[in-house]
Order: structure tokens, then C-alpha cells, then sequence
């Protein structure tokens, strides 16, 4: 019988420029862009820098760190490039596997890229086959109960990464298999972050990462791993209590799955997101003054409930609590009137304590029914003179690919100057065309 890790395998390598639609070469590029402006905006971050200067000490290596000078080997140029992507919690989001796949993905294919001339195509199509690798098995095993323990993307990630950068570099089936079963070895990455907000969260991408290109690396070098490391006795899936859903895991069975991926408006995790739209309707359409709000109800899904973090009044000591938090989220959003990563510099504001002081969170068992294809939320305010106000979103609306460039090129311009961001989004734009991506890489750092 087949393997799990040589099924997945298979699925990947069948697959060609030519057999995706224009619009899912189009995703690859604009959630590319979106990573990017994420890393801009995160390189003066304290996780940001820790992690660059710990890669500043390493000597030689020719793997860029996108939007400075540093060059180190690429597993650690994967690390610290992904960290950065993290880093304001604004990346992309496959709400069915509870993964970020980009922030894993796209800094592995970088690092590999500078080793080894590869085409943009090459690129493109190794970008598509390792979300759907990582969203193929995270809708397998993850559910409630594994994401209240482990982080989804510390497991996703390395097995989305290790399958696309088998297929950048060209390795056979039987090396890609070995890569597989590698990265499945580096899994986990524990989810007793969020009750302190701790620094954990950010490195998680980051070992996702840096394994993935080690793994690739290793099996292009001949390392021999165990075919069923997914799916054997004693295999991941096992291990996270999961045996039996191996046959869950379908590659490429109809839209890709990276077409299901959304990206947020909001720097702020996935679950506060519809909450926080909810909020700013409020605000910004039906003109609700924070000031006058006696009452908050906030009515969301149990996933949204459930996971780690997001049920929390505070006390909010650091930035990424308050991220996680739906109570902070919608609190700030009718504070500020505004969804922006100044709302998360507020957390000893008086009025945003006083709005969570009188918000209740519930479940609303329509939005439990229909996550995770949709993520709904309801915000309810009382006003003082008796009134209430109610905004009902069915699902996160999200940010638009005009958004999406416009904040690219607004943090580009900032880090690199208007001339480069121009020509890399040029690059991006034309992927497809560029016979070796090294040259991108270049454009991405100083």
C-alpha cells in the first residue's frame, strides 16, 4: 500500500505551471506581496531583531534576510525571514487547517532559491503544492482539542515547506519522500503561549522554517527517512492522537487549496477578525461613540471561543496578549474607530479597559455550524440612553488585493525606497517570466 508522505508526494510532482487557472498564479503573487509588507513593517519589532542579530553572527552564507544587508546560510535566512512575517500577526490565514502557511513557505523558497538557479515558474508551482500540502493535513488533524495544545502552524508549516522546496530544487521522489518524513520529525510547537502573550508564538515560523530547509537540504544530500512518518504506528499522526484520519488528506481535489486562503484587515489573530469588522461598522457607519457605550455583547463561533487566548479580559502586559484577545480587539475598534496596529499600543488605555470591563463573549451556535467555511461574529452595544446597536457579519471580509499592494508599497517605500519597491513589484507581478528568482531575492534587501 502507498504511503501517506509518498501519496502527497506523487500528487505534488504531477503537477505543472500549466495546470493552474490564472487566478491561482495571481493568489500566489499577491500573498506573496502581502508577506512582504508584513516583513517591512515588523523589522524594528523586538522578536525582529533578536532574531536578526543572532543570524548576524553566524559567518558566510550568500541567503539574504529581506530588507537589510545581513547574509547568512539559508537555513537561517529562512528563520529570520519568517519571524518577520509573523511578526505583526497580520499573515495570511487557511482558516481549515488554522495555519499560516505563507510565513513558512515563502521564506523557505527564498532561502532555497539563492542556493540553486530556479525559474519563477518553478517557484510558483512549488508555492501552490506546499499550501496545499499543509492545508491538505491540517484539515485532517487539527480540531478543537489538538489546537488548545499545538500550534497548528508549527506542524503544517514544516510539511508544506519541506514538499516545496523538494519540488524548487528539482529532488526525485524518493528524496522528497525522505525530505517529507524529515520535516514531519520537527513538528509541533506548543500552545502555552497565548495566556502571556510570550514571544514563543513569533519563533514557531520561524523553526517551521529553518527545518523545512534543512529537511530539503539533507534528502538532496542522500539522508534516508522513514516513509511512514505521517501515517505509521508510531507516525505524526499517531502521535497527535489522530490515527485514522490519515485517509482525510486529499491533494489537489478540486480548487487549490490556497484559493481558500484570506488575508486579514486586521493586525490581529484570526479569530477577532469578524469581531473587529463588526466593531467598525458600528463606529464608522452607525456613528456609535465609544463614550457612550454602557454594554457589550460579542457573539462568535466556539472554535473562536475556544482557542487559546482569545477569551481574555487581560491584564494585557504585552502587545501579542492583546492581539489575541477578542475582547481587546472589538474594545480598541470602538475606542479608535479604526482597525490599525496603533489599536495595539493602548493597552493601559482607560476607555479600552473600561469597554472590556462591560463586554460579554458567548457562543452563537450558527456560527459554530458554519466555521470553518465561513467565520461569522455579532457586536452589540448599549448605549447610555437605552439604545442598542447591532452589527452581524456572516463571514470575515477580506483585505483587498487593492489594499494589499497599497500597504506593500506604503512599507517597501519606507524600508527600501519608491525605485526597488517598484521593481520588485514588478518582479512579482511577473513571475512567471523571471528565469532565475535569485535576482527577486536581490531586489529584497539592501
Amino acid at each position: 500500500m502507498t504511503t501517506l508522505s509518498r501519496t502527497i508526494v506523487q500528487a505534488a510532482r504531477a503537477m505543472h505551471y500549466e495546470d493552474f487557472a490564472a487566478e491561482v498564479r495571481a493568489k500566489v503573487k499577491i500573498a506573496f506581496l502581502d508577506m512582504l509588507s508584513c516583513v517591512f513593517e515588523s523589522l524594528d519589532l523586538p522578536q525582529s531583531v533578536q532574531a536578526i542579530e543572532w543570524a548576524s553572527r553566524a559567518q558566510g552564507g550568500r541567503a539574504s534576510i529581506i530588507g537589510t544587508r545581513v547574509r547568512t546560510v539559508a537555513s537561517d535566512a529562512a528563520f529570520v525571514n519568517a519571524i518577520l512575517g509573523h511578526g505583526l500577526v497580520r499573515e495570511d490565514m487557511h482558516t481549515g487547517s488554522v495555519s499560516h502557511l505563507g510565513v513558512v513557505i515563502f521564506p523557505t523558497l527564498l532561502a532555497l532559491a539563492q542556493q540553486k538557479n530556479v525559474t519563477g515558474r518553478d517557484f510558483l508551482v512549488a508555492a501552490v503544492c506546499g499550501y496545499e500540502t499543509g492545508a491538505a493535513i491540517g484539515k485532517a488533524v487539527m480540531d478543537q482539542a489538538t489546537v488548545r495544545r499545538f500550534r497548528p502552524t508549527g506542524i503544517t508549516g514544516p510539511l508544506g515547506g519541506a514538499v516545496a522546496g523538494s519540488l524548487l530544487l528539482g529532488l526525485s521522489e524518493n528524496a522528497s519522500v525522505s525530505a517529507l518524513g524529515l520535516a514531519a520529525n520537527t513538528t509541533v510547537g506548543l500552545n502555552e503561549w497565548p495566556a502571556e502573550g510570550a514571544d514563543e508564538m513569533f519563533f514557531h515560523v520561524g523553526f517551521a522554517a529553518r527545518n523545512a530547509v534543512t529537511a530539503v537540504e539533507l534528502a538532496e544530500l542522500g539522508a534516508y527517512t522513514s516513509e511512514t512518518a505521517l501515517d505509521g504506528k508510531a507516525g505524526l499522526f499517531a502521535a497527535l492522537g489522530r490515527s485514522g484520519r490519515e485517509s482525510h488528506v486529499t491533494m489537489f481535489q478540486g480548487e487549490p487549496e490556497i484559493m481558500s486562503v484570506y488575508h486579514k484587515p486586521a493586525p490581529a489573530c484570526n479569530y477577532a477578525q469578524t469581531a473587529c469588522q463588526a466593531a467598525l461598522a458600528l463606529a464608522a457607519q452607525d456613528g456609535v461613540n465609544s463614550a457612550d457605550i454602557r454594554k457589550i455583547a460579542v457573539k462568535a463561533s466556539a472554535a473562536a471561543l475556544g482557542y487559546p487566548g482569545c477569551n481574555s479580559t487581560g491584564p494585557f502586559e504585552r502587545v501579542l496578549k492583546a492581539k489575541m484577545s477578542i475582547q481587546y480587539c472589538v474594545a480598541a475598534t470602538l475606542s479608535r474607530g479604526s482597525i490599525e496596529e496603533a489599536n495595539y499600543r493602548l493597552l493601559q488605555d482607560p476607555e479600552v479597559h473600561r469597554l472590556i470591563g462591560v463586554t460579554t463573549l458567548e457562543e452563537d451556535l450558527g456560527f459554530t455550524d458554519a466555521y470553518p467555511k465561513i467565520q461569522g461574529a455579532e457586536v452589540a452595544v448599549t448605549l447610555a440612553n437605552g439604545e442598542t446597536k447591532v452589527r452581524r457579519l456572516p463571514d470575515v471580509i477580506p483585505a483587498t488585493h487593492d489594499a494589499i499592494r497599497t500597504r506593500f508599497r506604503c512599507s517597501s517605500d519606507q524600508v527600501l525606497g519608491s525605485s526597488a519597491t517598484r521593481r520588485i513589484e514588478e518582479a512579482v507581478e511577473g513571475l512567471e517570466t523571471l528565469p532565475n528568482v535569485a535576482g527577486l531575492c536581490d531586489l529584497l534587501s539592501k
